[in-house]
């Protein structure tokens, strides 16, 4: 399902025209990400948790050659599936 798909099942479920679920779902996934980025978590519960995860530098190796290479420290976002969701999923 793409981002079209999406604001369609939205707008027939709440009832609402498309261009306001669109705006709708454009301003949640800006809120989102922005509050992701600054190092917040977001919970929605029965949902899941967004949220910024710091990954260590480590050791890796070039599929090409082989070589060991050190992969740099980063930080990454990350989704935690709520209890809800995940029983809805796999029953």
């Amino acid at each position: 399902m793409n981002k079209g798909e999406v604001v369609d099942a939205v707008a027939a479920k709440a009832k609402i025209t498309k261009k306001q679920a669109d705006q709708v779902i454009s301003a949640f996934l800006e809120v989102v990400t922005e509050a992701v980025a600054n190092g917040e978590k977001i919970t929605l519960v029965g949902f899941g948790s967004f949220e910024r995860r710091e990954r260590s530098e480590h050791e890796g190796r070039n599929p090409k050659t082989n070589e060991p290479m050190t992969i740099p420290a980063t930080r990454v976002p990350a989704f935690s599936p709520g209890k809800q969701f995940k029983e809805k999923v796999a029953p």
